[in-house]
């Protein structure tokens, strides 16, 4: 039932994906009314909105423009449930603002596989990592994915290899031009996210802790299912699912050595592990096997998400 629900991309599928958004967000709003009662909480709260719709959507574009799955809307389906599953994403702006740059980024540098202007992917790209590490600064390890992505797409020329230094010097320089005009404090929270944190001990309740669980282990079959089976997918298709899990351990790093960590700095690794759990779907032809990984995720992420209210 669950999959032929969402084994079409149409304007239902969508309007069902924003609309149970919505309801999880307020759902998980109304357990913290402290986001509305701020000063500029309507501001907050409408930005919050506009960002998840807006990765949404970006998520869509990516997949479909660049054919990483077929015409469904699992991507975006498996993009909610894990944000359901660590809801602490709901409230985190900076977290998202971060997370949709870098979609940004994955965007360009997917594209580069047509081999049409890659100087110009590779330089937007790298900015948009690099604007992505100003709301999380250890998203900057994200421009390793750049380099990768140059090693499989545009390596013989030298100049590329040198474009994210020119991104860097660029966003840097504007950077600290807005912040010794506006505030100077931009720059003290910049040095202070640069510090690590590979303790593991922020749980604040046994929900938290069973999220990652999970999270965990579908994480891991699913990495490994695609590890495993890449050779099988069509060639024209296999550097980007490499981009993919490559994507995925980034983010994974980034979540590990992060300070002030929580789960939803995994939202990180939401996008390509989407993908990867498309992948599997649509390449396996047993319909019940579909249902089963479809249902186990959704039952999961909604006990979680209401556990924790």
């Amino acid at each position: 039932m669950i999959t032929s629900i969402f084994k079409k991309s149409t304007i239902v599928n969508y309007s069902l994906i924003v609309i149970s958004l919505l309801v999880f967000f307020f759902l998980h709003l109304s357990n913290h009314l402290e986001i509305m009662n701020s000063s500029n909480g309507v501001v907050k709260v409408t930005s919050l909105i506009t960002l998840f719709i807006s990765s949404f959507f970006l998520v869509n574009f990516i997949v479909k423009k660049n054919g990483l799955t077929k015409d469904s809307s699992y991507t975006v389906f498996f993009f909610l449930l894990f944000i359901v599953l660590f809801q602490s994403v709901f409230s985190d702006i900076s977290l998202l603002f971060s997370n949709f740059f870098l979609l940004l980024a994955i965007r360009r540098l997917l594209s580069l596989q047509t081999l049409k202007a890659p100087k110009e992917k590779l330089f937007d790209a790298s900015m948009w990592i690099f604007i992505a590490a100003l709301f999380h600064f250890w998203c900057i390890l994200f421009i390793l994915l750049v380099y990768i992505s140059i090693i499989f797409h545009a390596s013989r020329d030298y100049r590329n290899w040198l474009l994210p230094f020119v991104a860097f010097f660029a966003t840097a320089v504007v950077f600290l031009f807005a912040s010794l005009v506006f505030d100077t404090s931009w720059i003290d929270h910049i040095l202070n996210q640069m510090n690590t944190n590979f303790e593991l001990n922020y749980f604040t309740n046994n929900y938290q802790n069973i999220a990652l669980s999970a999270y965990v282990v579908i994480a891991l079959y699913f990495v490994l299912s695609m590890i495993l089976t890449l050779t099988n997918r069509p060639m024209l298709l296999q550097a980007s699912y490499k981009k993919m899990i490559f994507a995925f351990l980034i983010g994974l790093v980034v979540f590990l050595i992060s300070t002030d960590k929580n789960n939803g700095l995994l939202l990180f690794t939401f996008m390509p592990l989407a993908v990867m759990c498309t992948s599997n779907i649509e390449y396996s032809q047993n319909k019940m096997y579909q249902e089963i990984v479809l249902a186990l995720v959704l039952l999961g992420s909604l006990f979680i998400f209401f556990a924790q209210l």
